[in-house]
């Protein structure tokens, strides 16, 4: 489907997810409206509104959300434009939920959080509800980016070190220590540590009737998130859905390579259906919600290849 281009502001596009952003959009035949703190604080209104004036709709890659997330949100609506962001801080991503809008808003629409979400709402597909879902990350490594250091500090200092979950129908905060186990990807088995909870224990559980959302984390991964290094090769990726009901379970599988590159068209895809009316909520609606999941996922096969496994 071919169309006409639009004007979409970028905050943070001089960063690692923002210049993958910008280069999304010219390749899809979009205008990138660049802007970041130098050009507008979030706490300045009036220079958030001149950098919104002539979009079509904005991309918040700018972390940490914490800061950022709530005030281009408040300035996408006093636009009267759609709002994606790529937050995978997890009390961020709660606060925007809970803020609402009168805008298209859709937090997270990213590799963490985004595509979790899509996944799991396309493997329970005529379900109504399931008693579980478990997302594992299978990365090959993790070369953070300078701003997921930070924003990773401001969760942590936010919840005083705690670690999340999302149990019992809520978040709960706790301190204890994660298990390791072996998670059969389908590349083969990884040593992963369990409740490594991202962005989709917010996201999945938005809108799907699933008590217990759970996140695995390759260890290699795990450890390379703990020290900021040069980006070398880019990591691939496998991330293995499985969504259980009683006795049955559904499982979908997406592989690719690049954490960070796949999360521009994920975001880019997000603004395009939101312009062009292929969207089911005005407000704060996750990926899963926002967007038809098995069609998106479809729409993205050049850089996240999905399949089933039984």
């Amino acid at each position: 489907m071919v169309h006409m281009g639009h004007k979409i502001a970028v905050y943070g596009a001089s960063g690692l997810t923002g210049s993958f952003v910008v280069a999304e959009l010219e390749k899809r035949g979009h205008t990138p409206l660049p802007f970041g703190r130098a050009q507008a604080t979030a706490d300045n209104p009036t220079a958030l509104d001149q950098a919104l004036a002539t979009a079509d709709a904005v991309i918040n890659t700018a972390g940490p959300f914490a800061v950022t997330a709530l005030p281009l949100i408040a300035a996408a609506e006093r636009a009267g434009i759609p709002y994606v962001d790529v937050a995978a801080e997890i009390e961020a991503n709660a606060d925007t939920f809970a803020r609402g809008a009168s805008i298209p808003v859709v937090p997270a629409m990213a590799f963490f959080g985004g595509l979790g979400d899509l996944l799991v709402t396309a493997a329970m597909a005529e379900w109504g509800a399931a008693d579980e879902a478990h997302i594992a990350y299978g990365l090959s490594g993790w070369q953070p980016s300078a701003g997921t250091i930070t924003a990773g500090q401001v969760s942590r200092d936010r919840r005083s070190g705690q670690r999340v979950r999302f149990h019992d129908g809520e978040l709960q905060y706790h301190g204890d220590t994660p298990p390791t186990l072996d998670w059969e990807f389908p590349a083969g088995t990884r040593q992963v540590i369990g409740e490594f909870s991202m962005a989709d224990v917010v996201t999945v559980p938005s809108h799907l009737q699933i008590p217990s959302v759970t996140n695995y984390m390759s260890t290699t991964a795990a450890k390379g998130l703990q020290t900021a290094a040069e980006r070398q090769e880019p990591e691939t990726f496998e991330v293995d859905v499985r969504v259980r009901r009683v006795s049955e379970e559904r499982r979908l599988v997406a592989s690719g390579k690049d954490i960070y590159a796949v999360s521009a068209p994920l975001a880019v895809e997000a603004v395009e259906r939101l312009l062009t009316g292929r969207f089911n909520v005005t407000g704060v609606a996750s990926a899963g919600a926002m967007f038809d999941a098995p069609d998106f996922l479809r729409s993205l096969t050049d850089v996240i290849q999905t399949r089933h496994r039984s």
